[in-house]
């Protein structure tokens, strides 16, 4: 039996002869890791600190108005609280994972290889989406006056997209990749059929005041939206930017499309009579007083 040393041996004699070329060599490439920096975790904190804020700015707004008028308030200060949560788990280091994908390496004179790309994906931030982006949908919905049962398409349809955009991120595989991020296109298209189409047609009957404002409202959410997928789609899915890119893009979005949209949405629907939701009963009285004749109950 041949010892290594030996083998060692015949190799450079056989390598350094005339006429002999050098045995080519393959040395792997190290794994590739992409996590956010300093830059990254700082707008974590940032976009944190900014939805903190709009949450005690929208419960300020609440005590102006009655209890039984408070619904748009619960809801988008619900919103906000929701968001900067999930920036406190992703900034303290406890919303995140890395997903690892293999890519190829092509050689000309030498077997192809591939090295391993992990990219840290921020799952919170689908938990965040999953919860709030029905939410804003409610609100859609309650200010252009839509049934029940778009609503509930819409929401359904919804918490599809963000699931599948989750799925799609930690797909390990460019077919399960893309497969659920076409699933999550078309979720969203049937998001805005049922909001956005039945919304105006809906909102028509209340006047041109609340057409107006819902229309506005209804595109500056659905135009955001779209810059998601577009997002995703050089980011957690082509991986073509850095991950502090990524987020700081998203921290913009997110308080666009939640703290700004908010902001607007109480600011103005109070000078649209028409798309108040007055909610009474248990929410506006509790149960104590139930059964009990009430002054402003109609006789």
């Amino acid at each position: 039996m041949l010892h290594y040393d030996q083998v060692a041996e015949m190799l450079a004699t056989a390598t350094s002869a005339p006429g002999v070329k050098p045995i080519p060599t393959i040395i792997p490439t190290p794994p590739e890791f992409q996590r956010a920096t300093d830059s990254g975790h700082t707008a974590l904190w940032i976009v944190f600190a900014l939805m903190v804020v709009a949450s005690a700015v929208f419960t300020g707004l609440s005590w102006k108005v009655p209890v039984s008028r408070r619904l748009y308030h619960v809801i988008t200060t619900l919103i906000t609280i929701i968001a900067a949560l999930s920036y406190f788990a992703m900034a303290t280091g406890a919303g995140q994972r890395f997903s690892c994908t293999r890519t190829a390496d092509r050689h000309d004179k030498v077997p192809d290889t591939h090295h391993v790309v992990c990219r840290e994906i921020y799952w919170a931030r689908y938990i965040d989406w999953a919860l709030t982006t029905p939410l804003l949908l409610v609100d859609l919905a309650l200010l252009a006056g839509i049934d029940g049962a778009h609503t509930f398409m819409a929401v359904a349809a919804d918490v599809v997209m963000v699931l599948s955009g989750l799925f799609a991120a930690y797909g390990r595989s460019h077919t399960a990749k893309w497969g659920w991020f076409t699933i999550a296109c078309i979720s969203y298209l049937v998001v805005i059929w049922h909001i956005g189409g039945h919304g105006f047609r809906l909102v028509q009957a209340k006047g041109a005041k609340a057409k107006r404002l819902f229309a506005s409202l209804a595109v500056y959410t659905f135009v955001l939206w779209t810059l998601y997928p577009i997002v995703w789609g050089v980011g957690d899915g082509a991986r073509r930017i850095k991950v502090n890119t990524d987020i700081i893009t998203y921290a913009v979005l997110d308080v666009l499309a939640k703290g700004v949209f908010g902001l607007w949405l109480l600011w103005s629907h109070r000078s649209v009579p028409e798309t108040n939701v007055e909610v009474g009963g248990y929410w506006s009285h509790g149960l104590a007083s139930e059964g009990a004749i009430r002054l402003d109950d109609d006789a």
